[in-house]
């Protein structure tokens, strides 16, 4: 596979994250100046952000929190040379999971499709690792 398919999914992954980064930006200022929160209430991390506000920064957050494995995981892959079709298209099984938890979050945020679509994505990873590493276990890469 080409550097260029092995990491467009992670492009697109953190696409992802910085569009919920500006998303969160923009909900919180307006928050501000529409003084449904003071500076005071918020300054030292305390939950009085409206709800909307806090919606959009749970589901950031969540941006941060598997995908960090996807992304280790696709660094190791390339490094061994083990990222092949099958990695990729899991790859984007996987980021196309977190979009759609993005939209069910960031929407009706319903526990039901946004847990289905956090375990989707959470067995694909697993699987890739799984994937990853029975091929380290039994084709060894070689020096590092």
């Amino acid at each position: 596979m080409t550097v260029q398919a092995i990491l467009l999914p992670v492009f697109a992954q953190v696409a992802l994250t910085f569009l919920l980064a500006v998303w969160l930006l923009r909900e919180r200022a307006g928050a501000l100046r529409r003084g449904e929160v003071r500076t005071g209430d918020i300054v030292l991390g305390q939950p009085a952000w409206p709800a909307r506000a806090t919606q959009i920064a749970n589901s950031f957050h969540n941006q941060l929190q598997l995908p960090l494995l996807f992304f280790v995981l696709v660094i190791l892959a390339m490094m061994t040379r083990k990222a092949d079709l099958l990695f990729v298209v899991m790859s984007w099984l996987f980021v196309a999971s977190r979009i759609l938890h993005v939209a069910v979050h960031t929407g009706a945020n319903r526990l039901g499709p946004r847990f289905g679509a956090y375990a989707a994505g959470f067995v694909l990873l697993l699987a890739m690792w799984v994937i990853f590493a029975l091929r380290i276990l039994t084709a060894g890469v070689g020096p590092v």
